[in-house]
C-alpha cells in the first residue's frame, strides 16, 4: 500500500534549532553562513515547514551545531505517525 502523502507543515518532525542555537550562543543568520545555506532555507527546517533535507546538509548542520541528528529532530509530540 502506498504511503499518503502529507501537506507541508503536517509532517511530524521537530526540528530543535532555537533551543540548539540558544545553547550555543548563535543566530540563525550565523548558522546560515557556516553550513553555506540560506537564511530562508533554514528557516523553512526551524519553522517546521521543511518536507526534505539532503543528508550533506544535516550533516553540515549537525556539524556547525557540534551536536547529533537526533538532538536535532525529534518526533513531534502527540504527532500521529
Amino acid at each position: 500500500m502506498a504511503r499518503k502523502e502529507e501537506p507541508a507543515g503536517d509532517a511530524p518532525i521537530h526540528c530543535r534549532f532555537d533551543e540548539l542555537l540558544a545553547e550555543r550562543d548563535m543566530t540563525l543568520t550565523e548558522l546560515a553562513k557556516r553550513v553555506d545555506i540560506t537564511y530562508a532555507n533554514l528557516s523553512v527546517l526551524k519553522n517546521d515547514r521543511g518536507r526534505a533535507i539532503r543528508f550533506s546538509t544535516l550533516a553540515a548542520i549537525c556539524e556547525a551545531l557540534d551536536c547529533t541528528v537526533g538532538e536535532l529532530l525529534e518526533v513531534a509530540k502527540n504527532a500521529p505517525v
